[in-house]
């Protein structure tokens, strides 16, 4: 696969990422468990295979994630010559504490879990959840030592991954960050990071779009799986869904290629991070990327009405 420069840095990654927070067994989240095992055989095919870009994070399945994949980066004797693993520094699960003595833990830990001496794409994550923003925000707090580890080569890149766009937009503007992450917000059902994306794209940050399957539901499809954005969801929240999936069926195409698609086709992001779980499922999300589809379905797609706010805007967060 090509690979793009991330944002302004040395780093190059391909357009397409995998996230593994399923891959810490999430079932809180996901609806289902991954065993071990099936994490392990994951990882390393994604390790084997053409996409060179890995996405993780402290507190994922409560540290299960890092670990799983640490001990496949032990058992190979590192990461592949050229890979970009991406993690997030968390905060404390049961004080939320986010300040600076909390980034270095953080850090620590993951390094340790991951079996590696520095991070090369290193975010701060969810500071909406944390108790104070100000030990995030103020000065010497979470962010300012974030950029300290940039600078002491502790990480090659650092980036800001969150979730709420009134919390997540200012900080964005404060900071010269390389990279961001935002999930849920850019999908066929949901548009409402598209003004953050033209700032940063301006800006020369490299736009991460997470969760382009709005949580999962538009790649298992919602007789499969009737949740949105991780939540349960009735029938006046699937209808939407459900329109993109009838659009789909009558051209013949997977929902879940054109869900992905989406993401790729925009200009703007560097690189669609996409959740796997399964082995099958790291090469089905191969196939999908090299369908070709017809333009007349993505006028249809385009005529559909979508939501610009919030997606988690009354989200139940369950950590697990």
């Amino acid at each position: 696969m090509a690979r793009y420069a991330l944002g302004k840095t040395d780093l190059e990654v391909t357009d397409l990422c995998f996230g593994a927070s399923a891959l810490g067994d999430m079932p809180d989240t996901y609806g289902y468990s991954v065993s071990e095992d099936r994490a392990h055989a994951t990882v390393n095919a994604i390790f084997d295979g053409s996409v060179n870009f890995l996405d993780t994070s402290r507190n994922y399945g409560f540290g299960r994630s890092e670990e799983r994949i640490g001990q496949v980066i032990k058992e190979r004797g590192g990461l592949p010559d050229g890979f970009v693993l991406s993690t997030k520094l968390d905060r404390d699960m049961d004080t939320r504490r986010f300040d600076a003595a909390r980034v270095r833990q953080s850090l620590e830990e993951s390094l340790t879990a991951l079996n590696l001496d520095s991070i090369p794409l290193l975010h701060l994550h969810d500071p909406e959840h944390a108790r104070d923003l100000n030990e995030i925000t103020g000065e010497g707090g979470a962010l300012d030592e974030l950029f300290k580890l940039k600078e002491e080569g502790l990480a090659q890149a650092v980036g800001l991954a969150m979730g709420r766009l009134d919390v997540m937009e200012p900080i964005l503007r404060a900071y010269p960050f390389d990279a961001l992450i935002s999930h849920n917000r850019f999908t066929l059902l949901n548009r409402s990071a598209d003004a953050m994306f033209d700032y940063a794209y301006d800006q020369g940050i490299a736009i991460l779009n997470a969760a382009p399957f709005a949580g999962g539901v538009l790649a298992k499809g919602s007789a499969t799986m009737p949740r949105v954005t991780y939540q349960v969801a009735d029938d006046a929240a699937l209808a939407p869904v459900r329109a993109i999936e009838e659009i789909c069926a009558r051209h013949g195409v997977p929902t879940g290629v054109a869900a992905l698609q989406f993401s790729l086709r925009d200009p703007r992001i560097t690189s669609t991070v996409i959740g796997v779980s399964s082995p099958e499922r790291v090469q089905k999300t191969m196939d999908w990327t090299a369908m070709k589809l017809p333009a007349a379905l993505w006028d249809d797609l385009m005529a559909l009405p979508f939501a610009d706010t919030d997606p988690e805007a009354n989200r139940d967060y369950k950590p697990g």
